[in-house]
């Protein structure tokens, strides 16, 4: 069920239907690193500029220029999980729409979240990640356990908001809490190969549309059948809205 899922959602990235929506989010993922990087750059500059040592021992400044470009190319690592959910939050309508409409064209399709609501559930889990995160590069410096660390972190993170945001489509919040209790372990599962897309430099970059196309198809393959119907007041409103 879920290699099914990857593989699919793998061939989907760079399908010409959601090579557009792949490009827009590739975009938006570098303009906020671009804008965070120039931010926590300024903060530096300004810590080193008013500091005393900076004007005493002026080696300092181009010793700590150095350290601050690798520490800060190591804080946007950290900080990417907080980003792809922001991301995600904005487009995974977008590609659950392409991917429903592609490979499900016979089942009743998803509602969209409310702009303010997607919004909403990306800015929330992204604060939630940054925090995380944040507590993992404290250990950045114990061989071993800060990897283990960020990744088991953001499997469980990313796997929690992928499947909320394509099971939210279809089902009440209490019915998607109640699904991602059910298939905690598959959800964790699928969490962790998106973390793992995380961990890879520039590929990272597509992992809002993976995930997204990922959840999607994992979500369909867990409801599917009669014991997991999707509930009848999103029918009869898809079918209303048909007629």
């Amino acid at each position: 069920m879920l290699v099914q899922s990857v593989f699919a959602a793998a061939r989907e990235v760079f399908s010409p239907a959601l090579r557009r929506i792949l490009w827009k989010s590739i975009g938006l993922t570098v303009a906020l690193l671009v804008l965070v990087w120039l931010g926590l750059t300024k903060l530096f500059d300004i810590f080193l500029t008013d500091h005393d040592l900076s004007a005493t021992y002026p080696i300092i400044d181009s010793f700590a220029f150095f350290l601050a470009g690798f520490g800060l190319f190591v804080a946007l690592i950290y900080l990417l999980p907080a980003i792809s959910a922001i991301v995600a939050g904005y487009f995974l309508d977008d590609v659950a729409e392409v991917v429903e409409r592609k490979d499900y064209p016979a089942e009743v399709p998803g509602q969209a979240l409310p702009f303010g609501k997607s919004l909403l559930y990306g800015l929330r889990f992204a604060g939630l990640s940054l925090l995380v995160n944040l507590g993992a590069l404290l250990l950045f410096f114990i061989p071993g356990i800060n990897i283990g660390v960020f990744f088991i972190a953001n499997a469980y993170l990313l796997g929690r908001e992928y499947f909320e945001l394509a099971a939210g489509r279809f089902w009440p919040a209490e019915d998607v809490a109640r699904l991602r209790t059910e298939h905690r372990g598959t959800v964790l599962a699928a969490g962790a190969v998106v973390a793992a897309l995380v961990l890879v430099p520039v590929v990272n970059l597509i992992t809002p549309v993976f995930g997204a196309a990922l959840m999607v198809h994992l979500h369909k393959r867990l409801t599917h059948g009669a014991g997991k119907r999707m509930p009848l007041r999103h029918v009869e409103q898809a079918s209303v809205e048909k007629a």
